[in-house]
């Protein structure tokens, strides 16, 4: 009888795909636009803060790593104007320079909700946790380009083209430790709660009729966001 040979459930590329998805959602969710990545990956021997505009986030727990989003300035002033006129805010009170304090806060904010958004998935679907820091953002001009050590032991880095609306390009840059997750029994995904009835049930309220999985997402991205 041959021995029982545990299936890895989640590598690095898979990790990486689900961070690729958590960008993609919560930036199409608050710019209300669609936004896409490349089917190639490169393989990286390190990551950069580069021009435009950095942001970068390290995590830790379960395992370690590093994500860096680093967007060009069309790109973040593109997302940035999305962002606000969803909002309802006049264009004529929108930043008109990604140098400005108020861009680099929303790029900041965003980069906030796309990591909550991941850690949220790994602790569902890996059943492990991970904790962040505060995102960190720097506008840098053409000549500067900034390499961030985050301790990682035996690191596996990878960089992702992202593309915007209007085709503007910004790169996601992931740094990990290398780490492989096996799957020893058959669980289900734990579902993301829904606010709606979480609420409901505080007010000793009759249930509501659940919504689809996709829409209570969205709904609770875009009360996170204040929208």
């Amino acid at each position: 009888m041959s021995e029982y040979q545990p299936q890895v459930a989640y590598g690095t590329e898979d990790l990486l795909i689900s961070l690729c998805n958590s960008v993609t959602h919560v930036l199409g969710v608050a710019t209300h636009s669609q936004i896409h990545y490349s089917a190639m990956v490169q393989r990286i021997t390190k990551t950069c803060l580069r021009p435009d505009i950095g942001c970068f986030v390290l995590f830790d727990g379960g395992f370690s790593g590093l994500v860096i989003i680093n967007f060009t300035a069309h790109a973040a002033m593109e997302l940035y104007e999305r962002y606000l006129l969803n909002m309802g805010m006049s264009r004529e009170d929108l930043a008109t320079s990604y140098t400005s304090d108020e861009v680099a806060n929303v790029m900041g904010e965003l980069m906030n909700q796309v990591a909550g958004d991941f850690t949220s998935k790994v602790r569902r679907e890996l059943q492990t946790h991970i904790t962040q820091n505060q995102p960190k953002m720097l506008v840098l001009n053409r000549q500067v380009m900034l390499s961030v050590d985050a301790n990682l032991d035996k690191p596996e880095a990878r960089r992702v083209t992202f593309y915007t609306s209007n085709n503007n390009i910004f790169y996601l840059e992931l740094a990990i430790d290398r780490t492989e997750f096996v799957k020893l029994y058959d669980f289900e995904p734990q579902e993301r709660p829904d606010p709606d009835a979480l609420m409901a049930q505080n007010h000793e309220a009759p249930p509501s009729a659940p919504s689809a999985t996709g829409n209570s997402e969205t709904e609770e991205l875009l009360r996170s966001l204040g929208m």
